[in-house]
């Protein structure tokens, strides 16, 4: 359990900054203070970050099984 939390954890920072690099880079106490007003593809502003995180640790856990799957019956 604390492996896939640190997994989800590091994928949403390095979404996060890989994303908004610039913002993090120029101003990050203000990109962080407008997240409220933010939002992508109809998602609300504070939501955003974890839908897509968890979209993308979704497709990770996907992949794993899969690996798994071919490599169990080696």
């Amino acid at each position: 359990m604390k492996k896939e939390i640190g997994v989800f954890i590091g994928l949403f920072l390095f979404l996060s900054i890989g994303m908004h690099f610039k913002q993090w880079i120029d101003h990050p106490i203000e990109h962080l203070m407008n997240m409220p007003h933010g939002g992508a593809f109809g998602i609300p502003g504070i939501i955003h970050p974890f839908v897509f995180t968890f979209i993308l640790y979704f497709l990770v856990v996907i992949l794993r099984f899969i690996i798994r799957i071919f490599t169990k019956n080696r």
